[in-house]
């Protein structure tokens, strides 16, 4: 089962997964950044190493859900289970506006074409996974079971 949960964000893992899921300009041409969800999650993080805060202002609304760009399927699943691993399963204190929140929901776009919902507990958001995306479910399930 998952460990239990640090303090902190793991700002270095979350980074390198922002990279693996990163197309580079070979396959994008010129780095869009934040119009592209990978380069808008990449300054979140970029930004919260500067100065670690647990909210990024309007970071939902800034997302850029028209982004249509084709990512690694298998990245963004292993991407997703890494930050699921990062939620401090806060339940009715989550925030929409949380760095976990907003870069997880990144991923979502590129995986599963919008944002999802999420009520701040990785165990439900799993299960609501398995319901409505079963194909996509299961290698973020075992990635974020191994540990």
């Amino acid at each position: 089962m998952a460990e239990a949960h640090k303090k902190g964000l793991d700002a270095e893992l979350v980074g390198e997964d922002l990279e693996n899921c990163c197309r580079k300009a070979d396959v994008c041409g010129q780095c869009q950044k934040n119009d592209c969800i990978i380069g808008y999650g990449k300054q979140c993080i970029s930004d919260y190493k500067k100065e670690p805060k647990k909210e990024v202002v309007d970071g939902m609304e800034k997302i850029p859900i028209t982004d249509f760009k084709l990512f690694d399927e298998t990245e963004l699943e292993t991407a997703i289970a890494h930050i699921l691993k990062e939620c401090k399963d806060c339940k009715e204190d989550h925030t929409e506006e949380c760095i976990i929140n907003v870069i997880r929901s990144c991923y979502e776009v590129g995986l599963l074409g919008d944002v999802q919902p999420y009520e701040g507990s990785a165990l439900q958001y799993l299960m609501y996974l398995k319901n409505n995306f079963p194909d996509k479910s299961l290698l973020i399930a075992d990635a974020y079971n191994k540990g």
